[in-house]
């Protein structure tokens, strides 16, 4: 059993200078041959009776799902304050999102192959523990039909950190911690010039994916006017560290420049001896002179900066990868296709100097207008010129010429090209997956129409 305190980061050196923070981001830098794909998704739990959330704790739980996947499969327990809120195995991880939206986090792995057959040993475990119990898991970019209130409270110490903090920086950050789930990819870069155009053009990029991916058109059991509802939330989470972040398209972006943003964004906590301390809205600033008042004469370490690094939201996250986060959770395909969509985009140089060229024209105002229109509109979302089907089917056809020329093949000698069908099939239709879910509510009246249907 692992406790999960980190206590070993009092060992680790305070942070001499401010230039090791961009150090840290700099050592992410890689040659080609050592990229990999990180995908991650979440799903909902719950009570396949009742469609009520699973709850955390009881006979029938996100606990005895944990347990289960432990004792059965051989998932190494991580506790804090003596409850089990996460495993491990092999490189991978499952977490709990702060409303119980189970994650797993998977290993760094050379192709995407390799990640579905990850994803579906995954969710063949969870099924083997949850249908005896009764239990189901959905993969939706946010809860059909619960409300804030019903959703059930993850007990770690940073989550009641933020769970106070929020209210105080919009009035959806609420539901984005309880009520959302999404799937997301982390990627390398090779140098600062390779991570910067990355960044441009998947930051740029993002609300084509949020179309492509949206599927949360229902709040509370009504529809809520939005194709996803999920990236309409997080326009009013805290603007402080989200968004789509101008200053990455200024001639001086790189390292440094993500680092003064991240020295910007509010703090949210301090872990020491065990426990979170509270530092909403306190300046890292401050922490490296010592002069934070949750930590008085406290110096950071860089595992102190690498929590704070996950405190930020934008659509794409700089770490020591690149994280895309514009898309809805969904089913196995899905989760599958959201790696193929951006390897395929920026693993291979061809593709991606054509998907830079192709939004490099794009200003300010468009590329802000378009996350919003994307969540409202999905598909058929166009703004001031940009039609967001004709750029996905443009975007889509270079991400599948990029897995052609990468030619990573499986044991039947098929690419990975393959990945991309379900978003082909929805780009061409011009119609997001959130207006079948709709039809399909409508037709049926009845939210559990979509669970018999779309649960895994």
């Amino acid at each position: 059993m692992t406790q999960l305190d980190a206590s070993a980061r009092h060992d680790l050196e305070p942070i001499a200078h401010v230039d090791d923070l961009t150090a840290y981001l700099a050592s992410g830098c890689k040659p080609k041959d050592q990229w990999r794909i990180g995908t991650e998704h979440e799903k909902f739990g719950f009570l396949q009776d009742t469609l009520e959330p699973l709850p955390f704790s009881g006979e029938r739980s996100i606990q005895a799902v944990l347990e289960g996947l432990s004792s059965q499969f051989g998932w190494e327990r991580l506790e804090e304050d003596g409850q089990l809120v996460a495993l491990k195995k092999d490189g991978a991880s499952i977490t709990l999102e702060p409303g119980g939206q189970f994650e797993l986090s998977g290993a760094p792995l050379e192709r995407i192959h390799q990640t579905c057959n990850e994803v579906h040993q995954h969710l063949d475990e969870v099924k083997a523990i949850a249908d005896p119990l009764g239990v189901g898991f959905i993969g939706l970019g946010a809860a059909p039909h619960w409300t804030r209130e019903q959703m059930p409270r993850v007990p770690k110490g940073r989550y009641t950190i933020m769970r106070r903090y929020m209210p105080t920086v919009g009035d959806l950050g609420l539901d984005m911690m309880h009520r959302t789930a999404t799937v997301q990819v982390n990627l390398d870069f090779e140098s600062e010039a390779d991570m910067v155009k990355k960044f441009r053009t998947s930051l740029a990029l993002q609300p084509i994916a949020t179309a492509l991916f949206a599927n949360s058109p229902l709040t509370e059991g009504k529809a809520n006017g939005f194709r996803s509802w999920r990236a309409h939330i997080w326009t009013d989470t805290d603007a402080n560290r989200t968004g789509m972040l101008d200053f990455v398209f200024d001639d001086d972006f790189g390292f440094e420049r993500y680092r003064d943003y991240m020295l910007d964004v509010p703090m949210y906590f301090v872990w020491r001896d065990g426990s979170y301390f509270d530092a909403a809205g306190l300046n890292f600033r401050d922490f490296l002179k010592g002069d934070l008042s949750a930590a008085p004469g406290q110096l950071p370490n860089i595992e102190d900066w690498k929590d704070h690094l996950s405190t930020a939201f934008p659509e794409v996250r700089l770490k020591t990868f690149l994280e895309m986060r514009g898309a809805d959770s969904g089913n196995w395909g899905r989760i599958c296709a959201l790696p193929a969509f951006w390897v395929g985009l920026l693993y291979d140089q061809q593709s991606l100097d054509s998907a830079y060229d192709l939004i490099r024209p794009w200003t300010s105002e468009q590329r802000a207008a378009l996350r919003p229109a994307a969540a409202k509109d999905g598909m058929t979302a166009e703004v001031d010129g940009i039609s967001i089907q004709e750029t996905a089917l443009k975007v889509l056809e270079l991400a599948r010429d990029g897995l052609k020329r990468r030619a990573e093949l499986d044991t039947m000698g098929s690419d990975e090209s393959g990945f991309l069908q379900p978003l082909t099939d929805i780009a061409r239709k011009g119609e997001s997956f959130a207006c079948q879910m709709l039809r399909n509510f409508e037709d049926s009246g009845e939210v559990r129409t979509l669970f018999e249907k779309y649960a895994f």
